[in-house]
């Protein structure tokens, strides 16, 4: 079994080159421009494309259509630019002689390794059909799981962009105005007023470029910080730790390691196989890192349950779900009851989240208005008080 996980983890890794193929235009399609071809370099595949492309292929090939007429039709007719080139290469592959899998395997970009194992576990089962309907089904449990997260961090994000943006416009544009009248005036300004002024100034320097370019550099270092094992371990373990967002991170990997797995161990993949996959999918260091333990102990000859046991991450009711799974051979559906469970968590922590971040981000983004507003007019009810 080990020899298998090494020999399927050795056969996806490699990323062989990739010789760029003449994709047929759609009818209608007009032929692309140098500009076009620029940003069809960028173009991505997305989960929503991934969850179409299996569908059909799932219903094709249930109905006896022939694998490659399938892979033409779908390419065909393929939304995607990205997603056709890529779909034509698959199609080359196997007229060529190769497996489904290994023509999958040239594309990691595109088809991750969860994709490759279950497909060739399919191709060796015999029922790629039922295996890419479960596919499918898994891209659209995950896309729901993005939306959620997503949806979560929306609003405050536009919230907070809106904030910054009124700020930097009243201080940049509106403060000069009220200074020259200020001075226009005389006397002394009161602390607040004064300070908005000299913010004002240092916006409207050069040292708010520094700022500016320090932020980003900081930004840029934080990033390739995180393309390393021990800063992906450190960030990811500071996220799991914040008070309300480690918390709803914590359940979506639970719900995202159980999912996988589940799916995984359903469509027929062996065990160490699989736990390697959603080791290398599961998209945090910590959970990949706990997956690690629990691989390194099937492959001594234990269980899972135990392993999982001794990792924070994995909360005691999924220990003792994934222990009766064992020992009543319905690992995968416990797994899927879990995930189902976990999913609801997310998608009630994420509206909690939203119900109290909305109130919270109105009132920041008032306070930050309010601020400058009365910072404006505070030399003006001076004047007044004098004047009386």
């Amino acid at each position: 079994m080990a020899t298998t996980a090494k020999k399927t983890a050795k056969v996806v890794a490699k990323k062989p080159e990739i010789k760029k193929i003449k994709v047929p235009l759609r009818p209608g399609e007009k032929a692309p421009d140098a500009v076009s071809e620029f940003f069809a370099r960028f173009e991505t595949v997305k989960l929503k494309d991934m969850v179409i492309f299996s569908r059909q292929f799932s219903s094709m090939i249930g109905s006896g259509v022939p694998m490659l007429r399938t892979l033409t039709i779908i390419a065909e007719q393929a939304e995607n630019r990205k997603l056709r080139e890529v779909l034509f290469d698959v199609k080359a592959q196997v007229e060529q002689g190769a497996s489904l899998s290994d023509a999958f395997a040239r594309h990691p970009d595109t088809f991750d390794r969860l994709w490759v194992a279950m497909v060739k576990a399919g191709e060796t089962g015999g029922i790629l059909d039922e295996v890419m309907k479960k596919v499918a089904e898994f891209a659209e449990q995950r896309q729901k799981l993005n939306d959620k997260v997503k949806s979560a961090m929306a609003y405050p994000t536009v919230a907070l962009a809106v904030a910054v943006i009124v700020f930097w416009v009243m201080l940049t544009f509106i403060i000069p105005v009220f200074k020259e009248m200020f001075d226009g005036i005389g006397g002394t300004l009161p602390a607040f007023t004064q300070m908005l002024i000299d913010l004002s100034k240092l916006m409207r320097s050069i040292w708010m470029v520094v700022f500016v370019g320090t932020i980003l550099g900081a930004v840029w270092s934080l990033k390739q910080y995180y393309k390393t094992e021990p800063g992906r371990i450190v960030i990811d373990g500071i996220i799991l730790k914040l008070p309300v967002i480690g918390e709803v991170t914590k359940k979506v990997c639970v719900a995202r390691f159980t999912r996988t797995f589940s799916v995984l161990v359903r469509s027929g993949v062996p065990m160490l196989t699989a736990l390697d996959v959603v080791k290398e999918t599961a998209g945090n260091a910590i959970l990949s890192k706990a997956v690690e333990s629990v691989q390194k102990e099937v492959r001594e000859g234990g269980s899972i349950s135990k392993p999982l046991s001794k990792e924070p991450l994995f909360p005691p009711m999924v220990v003792q779900m994934v222990a009766v799974g064992e020992e009543t051979g319905r690992l995968d559906e416990m797994l899927n009851k879990v995930a189902d469970f976990y999913d609801d968590e997310v998608e009630n922590s994420v509206e909690a989240l939203t119900s109290v971040m909305e109130p919270i981000m109105v009132v920041f983004i008032g306070g930050i208005v309010g601020s400058v507003v009365v910072g404006m007019y505070l030399p003006i009810f001076s004047i007044i008080n004098e004047i009386h």
